[in-house]
C-alpha cells in the first residue's frame, strides 16, 4: 500500500518512508503518548520531563495538546488502516493533566485510530495528583490499566530521592483505584537507595502486598549523569549504589513477591494471574511495532526507528508547520535486528527462542547452562535467577565475537 498522495509531513525521511510504506495496513500496532509535564524533579530523573519554572512561557499543556493530536493524525495517515492494540501514557506525570485532561487525550487517538478489541489503555499517575473521582473519571473514559509511582514507604528513602507524597499515599490510590474498578494496577518500586535498609525494604514490600495490585516493577537505583543525583555523589554527599545491596535486594524483592503469588516475567517485572503482564511493555520487547507520541518520543516500525525533538517548543512548533517532528533516524540492519532480539527477548520469562540463536551463539548458551546462568526449556534459553542478577554480563557472554 501506497503512503497518502498529500502526506502530512513533507520533509519525511526517504528511508522512513519506505518502510512505513512496507508496512502500512498491517497488524496492530502500540501507541505511546509522552506527556513532559512534571510538578518537580526527582533528584535520579532523566527522563525529558520539564517543569513548568523550566518551560516559561515556551510551551504549555494547550500548546503540546494540539501537536499531539498533529502527530496523532499523521501517524494515522501513514500507518493505513492498523488498529492500535495498546496504549501507553507516560512522562513526566501524565495525572498533572487531570482526569478530563487524560480523557481528552484518549478521546484524540480515537479520533485518528481504530483501537482493537480489547486493546489496553494504562496511564501512569503519581500518587499525589489523583483522587477516588480522578480514578472514577478515568475508567470512564475507558482507561484499563494504572500503573502508580511509589519508590519506597519510608519516609527518609522518599527524601532521598526527593518524591514529594507521602509513604502511605500509593497504597491508598491502588485501592482507590480498585474502587473504581480497575483491575490492573502497578507500583513502581526502587531499591538500592543510599540510605535504605533491609527494614526499609521489608516495609515497602509489606505495603505493596497490602495493596490490591496484580503488577509490581522493582528498578535497582542507577545514578544516570547529568542528574542531581549524580551530582550529589561525585561531591560526596551520598553513596553511589552498592552492586552487592542491590543483588542482595533483588532477591529479597523476588523472594517476597514471589511468596505472595506474584511471578516474574522480566527480570524488573512481577504479575499475579495469566492477564496481569503489561501488554505494551512486552510489545517492546519482542520488538514489535510501535509509535511515539510526543516530545522526545522514539518509535520503531518495521525495522526504522527514530525520535523526536526533545523540547515542547520544538515540537509544537514543528508540526504547526507541518513538519516532521523527527529530530533523528536510523534503519536498523540485520545484526542490530537480531541483537536487540537477543538482549531483550532474553530478560523476558518465556525465554530467548534457540531459533534466534546463531550456531557459536548457541555454543556459548549451552555453556551459560553448565554456568547455572541459563537453563533450557520449551526451546528457548531462560535466565535463572542466578543469570536474572548477572542479566547484562550474560548477554554480553552470548554476543562475544
Amino acid at each position: 500500500m501506497s503512503l497518502p498522495a498529500t502526506p502530512r509531513w513533507r520533509d519525511l525521511p526517504e528511508p522512513v518512508a519506505h518502510r512505513l510504506r512496507a508496512q502500512r495496513g498491517g497488524e496492530a500496532i502500540g501507541l505511546y503518548l509522552h506527556v513532559p509535564f512534571c510538578a518537580s524533579r526527582c533528584g535520579y530523573c532523566d527522563f525529558n520531563t520539564y517543569t513548568a519554572g523550566e518551560l516559561g512561557s515556551s510551551s504549555s499543556p494547550q500548546s503540546w495538546s494540539e501537536a499531539v493530536r498533529r502527530e496523532l493524525d499523521g501517524a494515522a495517515d501513514l500507518l493505513g488502516s492498523r488498529p492500535v492494540s495498546t496504549v501507553f501514557v507516560g512522562g513526566g506525570t501524565p495525572s498533572l493533566l487531570g482526569a478530563a485532561g487524560l480523557a481528552d487525550l484518549l478521546a484524540a487517538v480515537r479520533n485518528s485510530f481504530r483501537l482493537a478489541p480489547g486493546a489496553e489503555v494504562t496511564t501512569e499517575s503519581n500518587p499525589e495528583s489523583t483522587s477516588p473521582e480522578f480514578f472514577d473519571a478515568i475508567r470512564a473514559a475507558g482507561y484499563t490499566r494504572v500503573s502508580l509511582g511509589m519508590q519506597s514507604a519510608s519516609s527518609h528513602v522518599l527524601a532521598i530521592l526527593d518524591r514529594t507524597h507521602t509513604p502511605g499515599r500509593p497504597a491508598a490510590a491502588a485501592r482507590e483505584a480498585a474502587a473504581a474498578g480497575f483491575d490492573h494496577i502497578n507500583l513502581d518500586v526502587i531499591y538500592g537507595t543510599p540510605g535504605e535498609t533491609d527494614t526499609d525494604l521489608d516495609v515497602t514490600l509489606d505495603a505493596v502486598l497490602a495493596a490490591p495490585v496484580d503488577h509490581v516493577s522493582a528498578y535497582a537505583l542507577i545514578v544516570e549523569d547529568g542528574t542531581a543525583f549524580a551530582r550529589k555523589v561525585r561531591r560526596g554527599e551520598i553513596a553511589a549504589p552498592d552492586d552487592d545491596v542491590l543483588a542482595t535486594r533483588y532477591e529479597r524483592v523476588n523472594e517476597r513477591l514471589c511468596a505472595a503469588g506474584f511471578d516474574w516475567y522480566e527480570v524488573s517485572n512481577w504479575g499475579r494471574g495469566t492477564d496481569s503482564a503489561c501488554r505494551h511493555n512486552e510489545a517492546y520487547w519482542r520488538s514489535e511495532d510501535w509509535w511515539g507520541i510526543g516530545p522526545g518520543a522514539h518509535s520503531h516500525v518495521g525495522g526504522a526507528r527514530w525520535w523526536n525533538r526533545k523540547h515542547p517548543a520544538s515540537y509544537a512548533s514543528a508540526l504547526s508547520e507541518a513538519r516532521w517532528p523527527g529530530d533523528g533516524f536510523e534503519v536498523l540492519t540485520e545484526r542490530d535486528v537480531h541483537v536487540e532480539a537477543l538482549m531483550l527477548r532474553l530478560r523476558m520469562r518465556s525465554g530467548l527462542p534457540a531459533s534466534l540463536l546463531a550456531d557459536d551463539e548457541r555454543t556459548r548458551a549451552e555453556e551459560a547452562v553448565r554456568s547455572d546462568l541459563l537453563r533450557f526449556a520449551g526451546g528457548a534459553y531462560v535466565l535463572t535467577d542466578r543469570g536474572r542478577l548477572l542479566a547484562d554480563g550474560v548477554v554480553r557472554q552470548l554476543l562475544v565475537d
